[in-house]
Formats: structure tokens, sequence, C-alpha cells
């Protein structure tokens, strides 16, 4: 059939004359169509405008004919019917595709440590369920080429950094339009952690770097590891960029060197900044950064910020994070505050030992604080108290402005005896919960719990930073800021329970501009029992600017009927 076609095509060419332009349809399944458009020789000829003779479209067309075989197999069709014929100057490819090949079989070996491992079972187990092109599929070589490649990054990804591909074959049955696979992976040696090597460190002490590692030598090498080391160099203040590797050489296996390549910050650092919310009013602050205290890679933080309602300083000196993973620091502040009626000026002097590990954050500190409060006319005290603080925060959302997804919870735990330099004994409790839920490209859903508990006899010698009130743009919208709480006559003083909760919906219109709609509920009280939610409920603007989130949001306040602005924005520079 395929002869005689060509014979008539030729026949017809030669009919034809001489030097002519000419067009290529191409009738096909829709599914390959566009792929024969785009490939064949003929039709790529004709696209471009070619001028040709009798001589050239033949092998044009001979060619087109062998590339079609090819492209269809590739898809799976090993028994396709083909032919040609020139009509004037139109060349026509009839296209017949036949029964496609389908999976039969697939057949997974494994050489190298793998093969031995016996626990190595459970990652030999994982790679064969988790085969892109297993039994009954289609058969496409783009498809098998993918599946081959999937199939070696759970090795990759893991301690077998040399792993390749070492065999594979695709046997075709044309008769049964069937495909039998065969894969054979080489693990190479599994790879376990040696010492770091530092590469860039000029300014701070490379033993910055080398305790800021998770790997400890000895342990089998994984990918998420030189990741989690990568991300703990850039966000440790020293490095504004950190590149961490393992040179995949077989022989190093045993104890692998881990290159680390970091560009270093500067020394010295100034940083000014202004911002405005309907919280605490506008704000200015200025900080001070000195990273290399006593050439040790201490770091001395001063820092000053005033706002409309409260004003501050701060000075806090940091040790790098040791071998054990413990950064720890000393500092001292003195803050003044004067909102809704009741007027603070607190001292504290605090010692802390943080730990960062993935998502888990947990800070241990020893705080002692001075603070004289003045509540309207009724309340003027001075209180004093020396706590141990405990918080455990994980953070499961990223790094984006507005999370699409996760969550962030916070657990702290405070407390402070009478005995020990305290006007009262207290435990105080707290826990804080944010849920973003994705709702589709465009949407999420913000949820947010608090609860507080301070158990105490008294409230009365409790420095007002371990109490509570309620109200504002992270806590109930549609009232004032920490608004909620013991009406006193002039003024709103701080209580021992605290509870708010909020439900949010957000859609965003582009990449940077969206709205929401909300409900938030809660209230602050000296007791649980007394406790009596109020309700806000509201509209709002979200923007992703280049500075940072700006929000703006109308919300009404049922409990005192009335509308209130909630907006923050801040610029650092």
């Amino acid at each position: 059939m395929r002869g005689r076609a060509a014979a008539g095509l030729m026949v017809l060419l030669l009919a034809a004359g001489a030097a002519q332009a000419f067009e290529v349809e191409i009738s096909a399944p829709d599914d390959l169509k566009p792929l024969l458009e785009r490939h064949l020789e003929a039709a790529r000829a004709a696209r471009l405008g070619e001028v040709v003779d009798t001589e050239e479209i033949q092998r044009l067309d001979r060619l087109s004919l062998e590339t079609a075989r090819e492209l269809l197999a590739t898809e799976g069709y090993f028994s396709p019917q083909l032919a040609s014929s020139l009509a004037g100057e139109t060349l026509r490819y009839t296209v017949t595709a036949g029964p496609r090949t389908r999976v039969r079989s697939v057949t997974i070996h494994y050489a190298g440590t793998l093969a031995q491992d016996n626990d190595g079972a459970w990652l030999r187990a994982r790679i064969e369920r988790g085969f892109r092109l297993p039994a009954g599929m289609p058969f496409r070589q783009a498809d098998w080429e993918a599946a081959k490649t999937a199939a070696l990054l759970p090795l990759l990804s893991g301690r077998y950094l040399a792993a390749r591909i070492e065999a594979s074959e695709a046997r075709i049955d044309p008769v049964a339009q069937s495909a039998d696979l065969s894969l054979v992976l080489d693990s190479g040696p599994a790879f376990f952690y040696g010492a770091p090597e530092i590469v860039g460190a000029k300014r701070y002490p490379a033993s910055i770097a080398r305790h800021l590692n998770p790997a400890k030598p000895g342990k089998p090498v994984n990918q998420q590891d030189l990741l989690d080391y990568q991300a703990a160099l850039e966000s440790s203040g020293y490095y504004s960029q950190a590149l961490v590797r393992i040179d995949p050489d077989p022989a190093q296996a045993a104890a692998a060197l881990i290159r680390v390549e970091v560009v270093e910050r500067p020394e010295k650092l100034l940083s000014l900044g202004a911002g405005f919310s309907t919280d605490t009013g506008a704000r200015v602050q200025a900080s001070w950064l000195a990273r290399d205290i006593a050439d040790r890679g201490l770091r001395l933080k001063l820092d000053g910020k005033i706002e409309t309602r409260s004003q501050s300083t701060a000075a806090e000196l940091t040790w790098p994070q040791n071998a054990k993973g413990y950064s720890n620091s000393v500092g001292a502040q003195f803050k003044r505050e004067d909102i809704e009626g009741q007027e603070t000026r607190s001292t504290l002097m605090a010692a802390k030992r943080s730990r960062t590990r993935g998502q888990i954050e947990t800070t241990l500190a020893l705080q002692y604080q001075t603070e004289t409060q003045q509540v309207g006319s009724t309340v003027s005290a001075r209180n004093q108290a020396l706590t141990a603080n405990y918080a455990w925060t994980q953070r499961a959302v990223g790094r984006a402005f507005y999370p699409r997804e996760g969550y962030v919870f916070t657990a702290q735990v405070s407390g402070a005896a009478a005995a020990l330099f305290s006007d009262t004994s207290f435990l105080r409790l707290y826990g804080r919960h944010t849920h973003h839920v994705r709702l589709g490209r465009s949407d999420r859903l913000v949820l947010r719990g608090e609860a507080g508990v301070v158990l105490a006899d008294t409230r009365d010698g409790i420095p007002t930073d371990f109490l509570f009130r309620a109200g504002g743009d992270n806590s109930v919208r549609g009232y004032a800021y920490q608004s909620l709480g013991r009406t006193l006559e002039g003024g709103v003083a701080s209580v021992r329970t605290l509870v708010t909760g909020s439900v949010e919906y957000n859609h965003f219109f582009t990449r940077d501009w969206g709205m929401a709609l909300f409900v938030d509920a809660g209230d602050a009280a000296d007791t649980p029992g007394s406790l009596s939610p109020v309700f806000g409920v509201g509209a709002g603007a979200r923007y992703r600017s280049p500075v940072g989130p700006v929000n703006l949001d109308l919300a009404y306040g049922e409990a005192t009927d009335e509308f209130r602005l909630h907006f923050s924005l801040g610029v650092s520079f």
C-alpha cells in the first residue's frame, strides 16, 4: 500500500511542474494533530513559505512519513497507517493511529548498597508503589522518561547521592499492543555526614556557621538537612547568602564533606523606620546593630521606638548559637504606655536561652520587672516580679506576608513566687493559634483563637505585661485597642482572663490586591465566669506592598453600636 501511494505521489509530482510553494494538510486524531503539524518536515517547510521543486517535495514527504512513525511511536502507537497525496499545491497526510500500546508489566531491580540493605525495604517499596507508569497505563515515551527520573528522586533526596539509572528497557509487543518495562536503579553507596567546610568566613568566626549545622557527623545524609542548614545560615543575621552542598563522590561516602559557601553581612547596621496603626498611633523607630562585639560574633542591638501611645528603649546582647543549638542573650528595656486610661512605666532585665529546630522555636527566660501603674484616679500601684518564662512556637506558614495555608501555634507559661522578689505569687498560661486554609487559587480562610488565664489570689502586684486586655487590630476589631477589660473611672485596667476568636475570609483579585470579610469575638475579665464576649463584624482591603502587608478594615462593634477603622502600615529604610 505504501509503495503504491509513493508511486502515485511521484506521478503527481512530475505532473505538478518544477519549483512551487505548497501547503500541507494533516488529517489525524485531535490529540496527535498538533504534534504532527509542529514536527513534520513538510509542514515546517510549508509554514515557512519555502518554494521547492518536485524532487524536494518528494524528499520532504519521505522524511515526514518516517518522522510521523517515530512521533506516533513515542505516543504509544506502533502500528499506524499513513498515507500522503498531492493535489495541486496541497500535500495531504492521512493518519490512522491504530490501537494504543499499554503497559503490561513493570519490573524494577536494584544494585548498590540499597539492594543488600534490609533497612531499605521501605524505600524500595515506596519507589515501586509510587512508580508513575504502572501496568494498564498508556505507554508514552515522555511518560516513561519522567517515570524513570521520578523513581530516582527518592534515592537522590536521601542518603544515596550517587544513585543513577544503570539500565532501562521498554520491550514493545506490537501484536498484543503491550509494553513490558524494566528498570535497574543503582543506589551506589550510602552517604554519611562528615565535617562542614566553611568558605567565605572572613569577618565573623567560622564557628558561627559550623554551630548552625543540624547535620551531625555520622548521620545519614538527607537533602532536607542541607536545606535547613542553608535556611538557618540565611536567617542567623550574619550572612546575606548561603549555599550548602555535598560532593557526591562515592569515595567520600563514609564521611562526606559538607561544603558551605557564605556571603557575610556588614558588621554594623543602622535601621530607621516609620509607620502608623490605629492601635498605637504614629510610629518612628531607630535601631543600631553591631554583629561582632569582642571579635566573637556577639551582637549588640540598641533600639528606640516612639509611638503616640507607647514609647520604649531597649538594649540586647546576643551570643552566637552554640554547638548544641542554643542562643543566649541578656537585655534591658524601659517602656511607657498610656492606653485606654491605663498608664504604665516599666523597667525590666532579662536573660534568655532560645533554640530553633525546624519549625519549632523555644525560649526559656528569667526576667525581673518593676512597674508603676496609674488607671484614671482609681488605681495607683507599684508592682514587681521575678518570673520564669517558657514559650513554645511552631510555625508552618513559610515566609509569605499572606500565607495561603499552614498555621502558627504559640504556648506560654510564666510564674512568680512572692518569696522571690515578687509582690504576688502567680502562674500565667497563654495560647494562640492562627490557621490558614486554602480555598481554591485565590481564596483563603483565616481562623484565629487565643486564650489566657492568670492563676493568682489577686491581680494586685502583678505587672501589666502578665495580665490581659482585648480589642484592636489583632484582637477584636470594632473596638478600641485594649478597651475590653475591667472598666474603672477614667480607664480600663488589665485582668486575669482572656478569650478571643476570629473567622476571616480573604479573596485576592490580583497577586497584590485582595479583600476580607470577618467576624471577631472575645472579652477579657477577672474570672472565667465573668467573661461576656462581644462581637465585631466587618470588611477590609489587603495589599501586598513592597515594604510589607497593608491591612485596612472597617468593623462594626455590636456592643458599642459604632463603626471603627483599623489600619496598619510600616516602612523601614
